[in-house]
């Protein structure tokens, strides 16, 4: 039976959900079973053999539901591999260089035994709900910033150890 993985995320307007389904979509080729939930709808992860949760970043923090998720799951996360993703940047930074995890995540990271993190680039277009948000893309600082090359990279990375641990 193929290493149960869930990919868990925290997002307001669905680009960080369109990252883990990414992500997913990989460990699954691989020959993991992958399963995509939005944080809040995830009640148990006793289940699974491995976990990659991803958060939006909003002024610094991560998104309150990845923040909730890892807080309400902390025990049973800490006894499985654990993967962790941001997503945010407007611009390309995130495919240019390394951007270490917020210092919410990086504590996330030391209490859980996380065993990485990546910060991808952000997406914000027409239609973004909340105000700021809808600032930014009027002031013409939105867009598409998604590396998907560099995404499914790292999820075949995740697969690659996974495989090697024997999970």
């Amino acid at each position: 039976m193929p290493a149960r993985v869930l990919v868990a995320y925290g997002t307001t307007n669905g680009s960080t959900a369109r990252i883990a389904e990414a992500i997913a979509d990989v460990l699954n080729k691989e020959g993991l079973a992958a399963e995509v939930l939005p944080a809040p709808a995830v009640t148990e992860v006793e289940s699974y053999d491995a976990v990659v949760v991803g958060g939006g970043l909003y002024a610094g923090r991560w998104h309150k539901h990845a923040r909730r998720f890892v807080r309400r799951h902390r025990r049973a996360l800490a006894g499985r591999p654990l993967w962790l993703f941001s997503s945010g940047p407007l611009d390309a930074s995130a495919s240019e260089r390394d951007i270490p995890p917020v210092p919410g995540v990086r504590r996330t990271m030391t209490r859980l035994d996380a065993k990485a993190h990546i910060t991808f680039g952000g997406c914000l277009e027409e239609g973004a709900k909340g105000r700021i948000a809808r600032m930014i893309v009027h002031n013409g600082k939105g867009g598409d910033f998604r590396d998907f090359a560099q995404i499914e990279a790292w999820a075949a990375r995740i697969a690659t150890e996974l495989a090697d641990q024997g999970a």
